[in-house]
């Protein structure tokens, strides 16, 4: 809440708690990624691949995906796949010569980054582009597909942007200023000029996702600005009053319930028609791409958004 704004309006805390839900600080902490990275050196011989805890996932996984593509190989000692996919997966290492780094995570002695991954079986395969999660694969592929793979990771991390991909090791990164009066509206809570910030950098750069994520999570933001706890209570009241629904599920994600927002939201769509179903179809799309794809309550409630469509 800024200075100046009715005591009843969400506090600080509220829009805080958004962070749980959506990750509304991932911008502001991308920032301070890339700083640690710049100031860290790059991969040299023989660190091109690394045995990773959850000690060191940030730095060795995160902080270092603004350097470098980072591929985790997800395994285990008694997966028998396992042990077909990480000699692979650790000559293309060595060959790729600094273009990318291999994070190898032992799945029994890292449950929790498993869990955190939502990792169903292994061995599986994710990129880390400029702190960002990018789907890999799951099971041993044989090498031609593992090459496509990584070739794949590479082109995208050069769409990124990210400065390292294709280069030597003695390269470093440099941060986005254009993003520096962004994170520092949003940290102040001007949410207005957040939003004018982030939409310049989209009105230069069009296709900048983390611009183009930031700016629906301020815009999400601004919304539950205006909102207050009764949210719930109107819409609970008014079952039929689409507006009264899509801003009591803005409150509940800004609460960090994502599984009630998605509820509210899958209720109203079946008995809705029209424009009001495109509304609420929207505001479900937007809440996916917000959360993410990794996001483990995603993928159920975009088959059931499927299911109510069609």
């Amino acid at each position: 809440m800024r200075p100046g704004k009715p005591a009843q309006q969400p506090s600080p805390a509220l829009a805080a708690s958004l962070a749980g839900a959506v990750d509304l600080a991932a911008v502001k902490a991308r920032s301070e990624a890339a700083a640690r990275a710049a100031e860290a050196p790059a991969p040299v011989s023989g660190e091109y691949i690394v045995d990773v805890t959850e000690a060191t996932f940030q730095s060795a996984v995160i902080d270092r995906s603004f350097q470098v593509p980072v591929l985790i190989d997800l395994w285990a000692d008694w997966c028998q796949p396992c042990k077909q996919l990480s000699p692979i997966l650790e000559r293309l290492a060595n060959e790729s010569a600094g273009q990318w780094v291999l994070a190898k995570i032992d799945t029994d002695a890292n449950p929790r980054i498993a869990q955190a991954l939502s990792v169903q079986s292994i061995p599986t395969v994710y990129a880390v582009i400029s702190g960002q999660l990018v789907p890999g694969f799951q099971g041993a592929l044989p090498e031609a597909q593992v090459r496509e793979f990584v070739a794949a990771v590479l082109k995208a991390a050069e769409q990124a942007n990210l400065s390292e991909a294709g280069a030597t090791s003695d390269a470093e990164p440099a941060a986005d200023p254009r993003f520096d009066a962004a994170e520092k509206a949003l940290a102040e809570g001007d949410y207005a000029a957040a939003a004018q910030a982030f939409q310049s950098i989209l009105d230069a750069e069009p296709s900048n996702a983390d611009a183009a994520s930031a700016l629906r999570q301020v815009a999400l933001l601004q919304r539950i600005d205006a909102l207050d706890a009764s949210a719930l209570s109107r819409a609970d009241g008014a079952p039929g009053d689409v507006a009264a629904q899509l801003a009591a599920a803005d409150y509940a994600l800004a609460g960090g319930d994502v599984e009630a927002a998605f509820a509210r939201l899958l209720q109203t769509l079946r008995r809705t028609s029209g424009d009001d179903r495109d509304a609420v179809r929207d505001r479900l799309v937007e809440y996916f791409d917000i959360l993410g794809p990794e996001d483990p309550r995603v993928g159920p409630a975009r088959r059931q958004l499927a299911s109510a469509l069609f």
